[in-house]
């Protein structure tokens, strides 16, 4: 028998049926910006409608929490989670997405999960009026296991030069308010699994798999209808290193984050999993968002009016002036 790449573990068909699977969903995400499809070697996007911008562009994936996802078979969350990574990331400097790219690994493509994952990212794109203008399906036998997936994507944005968010404006008694996350969100999934290893376990009614994939909110929405109100000096995506990492990155040198911990509303999964892993609190408030997915910024006049116009909108701190970055009390 002749050796063709198909032997080697190669399936050119299957990837053919993934693009196919995937165009609709795809095409419905693209605008008049977008002036070419599926197909070529790049896409093209027009940029317009701007006096003087600035491209903001992320890269993310989704980590082991596709462990979780393979292993119960379900698919669509992790695409929305790898889309919300890089999107919330240049959220945190005032951009609005503009296109997304992304790249899926896997040892040997089935057709009916990729197009699964790559319709999740669809979706959020197509929520947040993103163009999902093109990426890469990578079989890759003797790399990956045979049912093994791997999901990242890279995110640009745009945003007006003078209406660039650094951090830069960020000063001392200012107010620090979390916006609620969505559960662990995608980060420190390693931990979560050596801690509940079994993810059929029966978790407030349900399997508890249904609550560790709840995918990723997304925040621009809520984002730029607190914008329309408010001016907001610094914007934090609480992602790997919780609040105690994340927060430090936009304060400018001399400020200390004060954070109220009695004021963060941790989840029960979050709670049940220190509980049961006996898992110290400053280890948790430095691995996992704790229930804050979004830290915002702004002048202490204008705290009500953001807690008013986010529902379940927590005040938690304030800053400082001093030389620990951030102080959790």
């Amino acid at each position: 028998m002749s050796n063709t790449y198909k032997s080697a573990g190669v399936d050119k068909e299957e990837g053919y049926q993934t693009v196919s699977k995937i165009k609709k969903a795809v095409s419905e995400t693209h605008n008049p910006n977008v002036l070419n499809g599926i197909g070529s070697f790049g896409a093209f996007y027009q940029l317009s409608g701007y006096k003087n911008p600035v491209l903001v562009s992320g890269t993310d994936g989704v980590g082991t929490k596709l462990r979780i996802a393979l292993d119960v078979k379900k698919y669509d969350t992790v695409g929305v989670d790898c889309f919300a990574m890089c999107a919330n990331d240049i959220l945190c400097h005032g951009a609005k997405p503009l296109f997304f790219l992304d790249y899926l690994a896997c040892g040997k493509l089935d057709s009916d999960v990729a197009a699964e994952i790559v319709g999740g990212i669809a979706a959020a794109c197509k929520e947040t009026g993103t163009a999902l203008i093109g990426g890469e399906t990578a079989e890759m036998p003797g790399m990956y296991q045979v049912g093994d997936y791997d999901v990242a994507g890279f995110c640009v944005g745009v945003v007006e030069k003078d209406e660039i968010i650094d951090g830069s404006q960020i000063k001392e008694g200012q107010t620090i308010i979390g916006l609620p996350s969505s559960g662990f969100h995608s980060n420190g999934f390693s931990l979560v699994r050596k801690i509940f290893p079994d993810f059929n376990e029966e978790f407030e009614g349900k399997p508890l798999w249904e609550t560790l994939l709840v995918p990723t909110k997304l925040y621009q929405n809520d984002i730029f209808k607190i914008q329309e109100k408010v001016k907001l000096t610094g914007i934090a995506h609480i992602t790997g290193g919780g609040l105690i990492e994340n927060v430090p990155r936009i304060l400018p040198k001399g400020l200390t984050a004060v954070i109220e911990k009695a004021n963060v509303n941790v989840p029960t999964v979050m709670q049940e999993l220190m509980k049961r892993g006996g898992i110290a609190e400053n280890e948790m408030f430095g691995t996992f968002n704790m229930g804050v997915g979004m830290v915002v910024i702004c002048a202490e006049a204008d705290a009500q009016t953001v807690l008013e116009t986010l529902e379940g909108s927590m005040l938690i701190g304030k800053i400082e002036k001093g030389e620990e970055e951030i102080v959790l009390k």
